[in-house]
């Protein structure tokens, strides 16, 4: 039988979800509180750095780009959840958890690449602040961003090339929400140190080489602070880029214990609560996070909200 005949032919049951007919009802109604907050908050900050011309530099450019990833990000895989929550039958066919898994972590690999850029702006504009305007031009960061998206997405889509080349078992059922590479390879009957190789390299890839770009950058930035003199500068140029760090230390450290280590460690209960931090949590978190601690950030979503509200009763 072809592919193409078992990508249709062929289903996965997830078996993560809760049988009681209450708990489902809950957890519908929490997922679905929580990604309302995800899609209002990041669609805000794009909004509002649209909207304010002074948002209209590099730093704030990347940080709408990330907002608009993350809105694709869950939308590949919360509704789905919302609609298995509700559903008897939680089945997916094989060509639909491929896409699923290939889109899913092409854009979290693209989130990955892009706070590595992230950490390049503030490198360049606290170690190279005469030469920012040059280097840092809307050109690069156009292409910055979008070589982020390609190279997550093209090493996403080889990878599950790989994982839905190999033989599955005759247990269809997945243990987790969503087609995600750790339960999936758990299915998988020709489990090799092979193919746990591949996938780890896959990950190291799309993970710890642009960490190892981010701890490069804040190396160089932490030796450059520590020649001003300053206490005010010094606490200025942190303040940039705090908040930077505390979504690298949050989206890295959930990315790392699911995706660094051996497929055959995979142990579904702890990695389904981790793998709603980081398709929950973290997109929520992060327009929280770079709101709160940025005060240009604020004002700009505050005007925004202000000027919805006045056109709203005039």
């Amino acid at each position: 039988m072809s592919w193409g005949n078992q990508s249709v032919l062929v289903e996965f049951t997830f078996l993560a979800y809760p049988s009681c007919p209450k708990l489902r009802v809950v957890c519908f109604l929490g997922v679905t509180l929580a990604y309302a907050l995800i899609i209002t908050g990041n669609v805000l900050i794009m909004v509002s750095i649209q909207i304010e011309a002074r948002l209209h530099i590099p730093m704030y450019y990347f940080l709408g780009s990330l907002s608009g990833i993350e809105v694709c990000y869950t939308a590949v895989v919360v509704p789905h959840i919302l609609t298995n929550t509700l559903q008897s039958e939680k089945t997916i066919t094989l060509l639909a958890c491929a896409t699923q898994m290939a889109f899913f972590i092409g854009l979290g690999s693209a989130d990955c690449f892009l706070l590595a850029a992230m950490a390049y702006d503030r490198y360049v504009a606290i170690c190279h602040p005469l030469q920012y305007p040059l280097i840092m031009t809307m050109t690069l960061c156009i292409r910055l961003v979008v070589a982020s998206v390609v190279i997550g997405l093209f090493l996403s889509f080889q990878l599950v090339a790989f994982i839905f080349s190999l033989p599955f078992c005759q247990s269809r059922g997945i243990k987790h929400f969503f087609c995600d590479v750790p339960p999936v390879m758990s299915l998988v009957c020709a489990s090799s140190h092979i193919h746990e190789l591949s996938v780890l390299v896959a990950a190291t890839l799309a993970i710890a080489v642009p960490f190892c770009l981010i701890a490069a950058s804040y190396a160089l930035i932490v030796f450059a602070l520590l020649k001003v003199h300053s206490a005010a500068g010094r606490r200025r140029a942190f303040s940039t880029c705090s908040s930077h760090l505390t979504v690298v230390l949050l989206q890295y450290g959930c990315c790392a214990f699911m995706y660094l280590r051996p497929v055959s460690s995979y142990q579904p209960k702890p990695d389904q609560f981790i793998s709603l931090v980081y398709t929950l949590g973290t997109p929520l978190l992060n327009p929280l996070i770079y709101t709160l601690r940025n005060g240009e950030m604020k004002g700009a979503i505050g005007k925004t909200l202000t000027r919805n509200c006045l056109s709203s009763k005039s």
